[in-house]
């Protein structure tokens, strides 16, 4: 039977930090405007939470279908890969995960889009339906995304403007063009998680056939791709302040920036087997710039 501890390693805890800054950054944009639901940060942020998890827990089994978890990998040992849980466990485990993220997000649709009409609520459960095909479907299958080089921009698109940019029209009902650059700042940055995550497992990845961007790329680059992810987040977040600038308190995210560039000096200076360190770092750096927005809205909104 499958441990406790083995399952919490499978959930990824460190990764989870990244779900709630997404929808987090969303939530705390609409309290600028003034305008903001309790029940819908909570069910947003259960939603995120749980589909963070089934990424995971499929990413786990569909890497170990492929043969990309192995003994040669440079990470964490998985406990699928060891065998400390079963394929008919994890199986079992991702289709109760998608249940619930189904249900969570059914439950926060109900709640966010009384009175938005019919369509505003089957374009956004089609859009949850999707976050769940891609969170199965980043490894699984018999072509899966992850391993041509398109989970980059899956992430962009789901914990940036789907992330953000939703969580904030589900609160505000509306969306100003000016939220979709906080959205991509944050996609910017969870992609530079995933950037990491492939650095790391470059070898591994290339002797198993899983294309990464990374592996397209060569290592090299990818540094210089993670330097311009980093950049390019950096300047999303200070034309959106420019654009709403109103009280000092208003560049409290730029706390976060100096940590985000020492990161980026020294992910350029280390070796793929020693990127794993950063995974957390960026991941906890980017809630930490989430936070900081959160306390300047504290002090003033937007508007």
């Amino acid at each position: 039977m499958s441990s406790i501890k083995a399952w919490i390693e499978s959930f990824r805890l460190r990764t989870l930090p990244l779900a709630l800054a997404c929808t987090g950054m969303g939530s705390i944009l609409a309290a600028g405007f003034r305008l903001f639901n309790l029940k819908v940060f909570i069910l947003t942020s259960a939603t995120a939470i749980l589909l963070q998890i089934l990424s995971n827990l499929a990413n786990d089994y569909g890497d170990t279908i492929h043969g990309a978890d192995n003994e040669e990998r440079v990470g964490p040992q998985r406990a699928l890969q060891s065998g400390r849980i079963t394929m008919p466990a994890m199986r079992n485990a991702i289709i109760i995960c998608a249940t619930l993220a189904l249900f969570c997000g059914c439950w926060l649709l109900h709640e966010a889009t009384k009175g938005l009409g019919i369509y505003v609520f089957i374009s956004f459960l089609a859009l949850g339906l999707l976050s769940i095909a891609a969170a199965i479907r980043y490894t699984v299958g018999k072509n899966p995304y992850g391993y041509a080089g398109l989970g980059d921009v899956s992430v962009f698109f789901f914990f940036g403007i789907v992330g953000v940019a939703g969580t904030f029209y589900l609160h505000v009902h509306s969306l100003p063009a000016s939220v979709l650059l906080p959205a991509a700042a944050l996609g910017f940055l969870s992609a530079g998680v995933l950037n990491i995550n492939n650095m790391r497992d470059v070898v591994n990845d290339a002797a198993s056939g899983k294309r990464t961007l990374v592996v397209r790329i060569g290592i090299d680059q990818a540094k210089r791709h993670h330097l311009l992810l980093i950049v390019s987040a950096v300047l999303c977040m200070v034309t959106f302040t420019l654009m709403h600038y109103s009280s000092i308190w208003h560049w409290s995210f730029l706390i976060a920036v100096p940590l985000l560039f020492i990161q980026v000096k020294n992910i350029i200076k280390e070796e793929s087997s020693g990127m794993d360190k950063y995974l957390k770092q960026l991941s906890l750096t980017t809630l930490l710039m989430v936070i900081c927005v959160a306390v300047s809205i504290v002090f003033y909104s937007y508007v």
